[in-house]
């Protein structure tokens, strides 16, 4: 498995950090900036309720869009987005974005004579079918309007969202390994099963083993019908962070994760 070298990862990020701030040095000759002019409209996005929860998974989407003057803003299309969010794998600590998005189109309501629009009865859940290792249990709710219809012109443009709390059910991994003790070439064997809320799937249920800090993670696999999984993986001499992890199918099931009691012999002395 390929592995980026930290001294490699170091000097990129050096790099992008010094292209950053020259980026924000200000010419000597720069024009004091003028102030920006006042918006033509004011667009706000709301749910009801606030927050979702096991047991209840839908929102009505509102909102409104109003003139500079407050007056309604009709017949205005809103484009309505519903994003589940992924917090970012990065522990280099480099300069990027820590939430990864995954977006899913709602509709575009048009303002009625009061400047309102509505979606009502929005399911709050992650439907794509991509992994939820690493999700973030809240959604954004994004309303976005161009007088335009040109996104590369995005001075005409207006924005606003409101994050969804979800809250979920706990889940639970237990373990047994074949060794606490390894080096370099020995075959790790971890077996266990997951656990789940009453009335879940305990079958393909994700696991995770990260055995590098750099890895998310090295080998993977489902849970069985019965909840039951085993993952087998040769060491390495570079081997020095064993950790498993795990995403259930459910975006209201929260994933567990538990640290292995493992020592590598092989890793240079420090």
């Amino acid at each position: 498995m390929f592995r980026t070298s930290l001294p490699t990862r170091l000097a990129a990020t050096a790099a992008l950090v010094l292209a950053a701030g020259a980026l924000t040095v200000p010419a000597a000759s720069a024009r004091p900036s003028e102030a920006p002019p006042t918006p033509a409209y004011v667009l706000k996005v709301n749910t009801d309720p606030a927050s979702t929860d096991y047991d209840n998974r839908r929102v009505d989407v509102t909102g409104t869009v109003t003139k500079a003057d407050g007056t309604p803003a009709p017949h205005i299309p809103v484009t309505i987005q519903e994003v589940v969010l992924f917090t970012t794998w990065n522990p280099w600590g480099d300069p990027i974005d820590p939430t990864t998005y995954e977006p899913r189109e709602l509709g575009t309501p048009v303002t009625d004579a009061e400047g309102k629009f509505t979606i009502p009865d929005v399911s709050i859940d992650h439907t794509s079918g991509s992994s939820l290792l690493n999700v973030q249990h809240q959604v954004q709710i994004t309303a976005q309007y161009d007088v335009d219809g040109d996104l590369d012109t995005p001075q005409d443009g207006y924005y606003a969202d409101t994050t969804v709390a979800a809250r979920t059910k706990a889940s639970s991994v237990s373990y047994q390994v074949n060794k606490k003790t390894v080096k370099a070439g020995d075959i790790l064997t971890v077996q266990g099963k997951v656990t789940v809320p009453r009335g879940e799937e305990l079958g393909g249920n994700e696991v995770f083993l990260q055995t590098y800090w750099e890895q998310e993670s090295h080998v993977k696999t489902i849970t069985e019908a019965d909840g039951f999984f085993v993952l087998s993986v040769r060491v390495s001499s570079e081997d020095d962070t064993f950790t498993l992890r795990t995403a259930a199918r459910d975006f209201y099931v929260a994933g567990a994760q538990q640290s292995l009691p493992i020592t590598n012999t092989s890793l240079p002395r420090t």
